[in-house]
């Protein structure tokens, strides 16, 4: 049987970018494979700048967030990476097999190391400790969008190399993850100028109200074409355009294509439609969230039965690891 894994920085509650990007694929693969692992991944979160209760506020509001969008402990298990020590002992393993050269080369790492005067150690390694989330747990395969497959790739990597050094005769001993492309394509901010996210503001949250939500998105930009009510536009250059294929259904995708191209409906008519769909999946995420609040003992419990679940099954993998490779243990 398949089992998937995947991670979230606890960055608070969801913006509809990562819930579109990524936790709405979750929902539905979660009863596709059962047994999906679903973690809050908050030592990554510690490469940044940030205040220890803010972390603790945002790792509590991020799991909410999953909850209320529909995470379902009857079908996954949730849990917070550092409920977990096996993720770091795994990731240290892990470092001593993995070349500098292999780090250095990827994106993310060359992107952020240079608007750095001072590149940390932590920000060289994270995919390392990326490898380790996924497979100490033995993943098959790991849901995540076209940014990430480099860092899946070297995951991969990362298997190969130590079970050609340690696996016992017969099977390869971890398998070598396979990349489950998120469906929808990356989601723009409604600045229309660059990924949906919080650091840039131009996000919608996923628990924002109603007028809220209408506030961002009335003045969100649409397709530069369009200066007058008059002009006809190109839907796909058009963000607005793309959060209707995420939250509406074919039909009225398929109108507003027409009635964009046609001129037949303005920039404010297209979002008031987009806002009406956008409110039929968001109310009740919101409704979840608020009961969830209510009960926080009850959001404790789920993390608190996901963490030692997970640590039965890390724990296994770390007693095998280390045998394999001579340790006492």
């Amino acid at each position: 049987m398949t089992r998937i894994f995947s991670g979230i920085q606890p960055s608070g509650e969801l913006h509809i970018g990562n819930y579109l990007g990524a936790v709405k694929n979750w929902v539905q693969l979660q009863t596709q494979h059962p047994g999906a692992i679903f973690c809050i991944v908050d030592y990554h979160a510690l490469t940044g700048i940030y205040e220890p209760q803010s972390l603790r506020k945002r790792t509590y509001d991020m799991a909410v967030s999953l909850l209320a969008a529909g995470i379902d402990p009857a079908h996954a298990t949730l849990y917070v990476q550092s409920a977990v020590p096996e993720h770091t002992e795994l990731a240290w393993i892990f470092n001593t097999i993995t070349p500098v050269g292999e780090l250095e080369r990827q994106t993310q790492y060359k992107d952020k190391a240079s608007r750095q005067e001072s590149v940390l150690a932590g920000i060289l390694n994270y995919p390392v400790l990326q490898a380790a989330d996924i497979l100490l747990y033995k993943a098959d395969a790991v849901p995540v969008g076209e940014d990430q497959v480099q860092h899946l790739e070297l995951s991969r990597e990362i298997a190969r190399k130590w079970n050609t050094r340690f696996s016992p005769e017969g099977a390869p001993y971890f398998p070598e993850p396979k990349a489950l492309l998120t469906p929808t394509r990356r989601i723009m901010g409604l600045d229309g100028q660059a990924k949906m996210s919080k650091s840039m503001g131009n996000t919608v949250g996923l628990l924002e109200d109603s007028d809220s939500v209408w506030a961002k998105l009335r003045p969100a930009v649409t397709d530069p074409a369009r200066v007058r009510k008059t002009d006809p536009g190109t839907p796909e250059v058009c963000n607005i355009y793309h959060l209707h294929k995420a939250f509406s259904p074919p039909p009225v995708v398929e109108e507003v294509a027409v009635k964009c191209s046609t001129a037949g409906w303005g920039c404010i008519e297209c979002k008031k439609v987009l806002f009406e769909h956008m409110e039929t999946e968001l109310v009740p995420i919101r409704r979840r969230a608020s009961e969830l609040r209510d009960a926080p003992e009850r959001v404790t419990e789920i993390l608190a039965t996901g963490a030692e679940r997970c640590r039965e099954i890390a724990g296994q993998t770390m007693r095998e690891v280390k045998e394999a490779m001579g340790m006492l243990g």
